[in-house]
């Protein structure tokens, strides 16, 4: 993993993106593996019904990040499990869209919900922002001058804007994590954990959005599918946090589809009313 990725930066810096990425990269490995430890069983002896039965167990939960890994074995001649890999190849429907949008409109203007889990959803929903890069956001990334909010996610801070950038500030001036000792409200962590100084595990974060009935993969695709074609690869870059080509992938695959997506959008008709083609 650290030969790709230094190939891939070709001697630049490794994001936080980057980094979180490849800690979830481990963490999924360690945990098949300490199973198969569990049960006397080794990648080598482990059978495919070993690792189904591992998948569907409860502590299971990184999936795609263990796919890489049974494949990166597979091909070492390490093992015989097989994990084929599934391509997302965008959004499907124009429910993709929509179902993102009425999301983000809820976590907008729903006081019921905790501040947190709002923001967090919000940087999914429209900033492509996966939740193990979330979780190490500290309140260093969030400036103001008194009448702009900007958020940095990448090299260059994103304008944030209402009512978005009021509950960012209302997030970092009341911020408070889950331990009873320790942190109150002064952690640096704009998305405190259950331990003092500690930040919320990506893990749990994307539990939490799935509760609020996001899926956090599905969703930050989805944004990135939109976004890449609104923005040039570069800016998206730059803006997001993500790898260049990464965001050239996103804005060519994007490229036809889109010119689809929005002329079945502008042949619908609006559901208050408006007459096809008119703006939503």
């Amino acid at each position: 993993m650290l030969r790709r990725l230094r190939s891939r930066n070709r001697g630049a810096e490794t994001t936080s993106i980057q980094a979180a990425n490849l800690m979830r990269h481990l963490r999924g490995a360690l945990q098949l593996l300490d199973w198969l430890t569990e049960r006397g069983l080794t990648l080598r002896t482990a059978r495919q019904g070993d690792l189904d039965r591992w998948l569907t167990s409860d502590g299971a939960n990184l999936h795609r990040e263990v796919g890489h890994f049974i494949r990166w074995a597979r091909a070492q001649k390490l093992t015989d499990l097989e994990r084929p890999a599934v391509k997302w190849a965008g959004p499907q429907q124009a429910i993709d869209s929509e179902t993102r949008w009425e999301h983000a409109r809820r976590l907008l203007h729903d006081d019921t919900l905790k501040p947190e889990d709002r923001v967090a959803g919000l940087f999914v929903l429209l900033y492509a922002q996966w939740p193990a890069a979330i979780c190490r956001l500290t309140t260093d990334h969030v400036t103001t001058d008194g009448q702009t909010v900007r958020l940095l996610l990448g090299d260059e801070p994103v304008e944030l804007p209402e009512p978005l950038a009021g509950l960012v500030l209302q997030l970092v001036a009341a911020r408070r994590g889950h331990a009873r000792l320790g942190d109150q409200g002064t952690s640096r962590w704009l998305f405190p954990g259950g331990q003092p100084e500690r930040h919320v595990s990506s893990d749990r974060l994307t539990e939490r959005l799935r509760q609020l009935g996001l899926r956090p993969g599905q969703d930050r695709s989805t944004a990135l599918f939109h976004l890449s074609t609104e923005l040039p690869a570069a800016l998206l870059a730059r803006m997001l946090g993500i790898h260049i080509t990464v965001a050239v992938a996103w804005q060519r695959a994007s490229a036809g589809d889109w010119t689809t997506y929005a002329a079945h959008v502008s042949r619908r008709p609006n559901r208050q009313g408006a007459q096809p083609g008119e703006a939503h």
